[in-house]
């Protein structure tokens, strides 16, 4: 529960406890009906000072001093908690929390993405040009501020290591979990906690230090990725195999290029293209793509495939293709 929430809620509880004790008190004081003891009891905590129903005894005085004492403080309070939210922004902020957590909510089969620094980021960036839903969760709330508000995707300051935020997250109905914060114990703690909530979560770990990768996979990580590590292979491979890096940035639309990878599910083609062989598929003739490789649910991963590759239940197509190209694929072999 927020902390803004939870003020106005124990607000609210204070005055109305406040207020059964002075019903309570003028009807046994007083010997007040229903009506005339919740009406003494409002204008006493409301300071207002209509006139009483009668004259008050000497208990009556009493009970109602101690009664306006005991008030000064809860009344302030309950002042305070309303302005806050009548002039601070405060409501709005609840009805924008509420807001983000019913559109949590609705996702299905989404991407949690733990931390938007360097790596974090990139990583939206990309699940944004490929139209998959996913929500960030980051504790600084200063990060948040220099993402627009029309990013597109939910964003959650918050505390990644903490069961109640992956929830919120919606871990439980999630696909997978990139954990990209800045400290590897962190991101490990994180990592045995979606796995407990979640245990057949695909879990995508970015790490530090090379010695830490078995621990990681040991620890449930089902990817780790090692940025400077990569990073500088990279580099290396831009001097001695420089064609190759090159064709690498057309495959992954680097560099103003219009060719894209397409990863093509079995599920997804109609039904009349299914259980066929590439040969009988004629993908290349049809929309221009390349298939340049085949997942199969049993041999794992085929590159360059013979056309001879039998296309069935759980296996995933790997085609390449300018835009059109794979418009025109989607279009003609998909039911998206």
């Amino acid at each position: 529960m927020k902390g803004q929430l939870r003020k106005l809620i124990t607000a609210i509880f204070l005055l109305q406890i406040s207020l059964l004790i002075g019903v309570f008190g003028f009807m046994q004081v007083e010997d007040y009906d229903l009506m005339n003891a919740f009406y003494m009891a409002v204008i006493t905590i409301s300071t207002v000072g209509f006139t009483e129903v009668h004259e008050l005894s000497p208990n009556g005085r009493l009970f109602t001093s101690v009664y306006i004492l005991m008030n000064l403080g809860i009344f302030a309070y309950v002042v305070s908690v309303i302005s806050a939210y009548l002039f601070e922004g405060e409501l709005r902020s609840i009805f924008k929390d509420f807001m983000v957590d019913r559109e949590l909510n609705k996702l299905k089969d989404h991407v949690i993405v733990c931390g938007y620094g360097r790596n974090g980021s990139q990583a939206c960036e990309e699940l944004l040009k490929s139209g998959k839903e996913f929500v960030v969760i980051e504790k600084d709330p200063e990060i948040r501020q220099s993402v627009p508000s029309t990013s597109g995707f939910q964003f959650l300051i918050a505390d990644a290591t903490a069961d109640s935020n992956l929830k919120l997250a919606g871990i439980e109905r999630a696909s997978v979990i990139i954990i990209t914060t800045p400290s590897d114990a962190a991101n490990v703690f994180i990592t045995l906690t979606a796995r407990v909530l979640k245990p057949d979560i695909y879990i995508i770990f970015r790490a530090s230090e090379k010695q830490t990768e078995e621990k990681l996979y040991r620890a449930g990580s089902n990817q780790v990725i090692m940025p400077d590590n990569l990073g500088g292979m990279f580099m290396a491979q831009m001097v001695t195999k420089p064609v190759v890096i090159e064709f690498l940035d057309l495959l992954t639309g680097r560099g103003g290029s219009d060719y894209r990878l397409e990863a093509i599910h079995f599920e997804n083609l109609k039904s009349q293209f299914r259980d066929k062989t590439l040969r009988q598929l004629n993908i290349p003739e049809v929309t221009g793509c390349t298939v340049i490789g085949v997942k199969d649910n049993i041999k794992g991963l085929i590159p360059s495939p013979s056309s001879d590759i039998f296309i069935g239940v759980d296996d995933t197509l790997i085609v390449l293709g300018s835009e059109q190209q794979l418009k025109k694929m989607v279009a003609h072999f998909t039911r998206l």
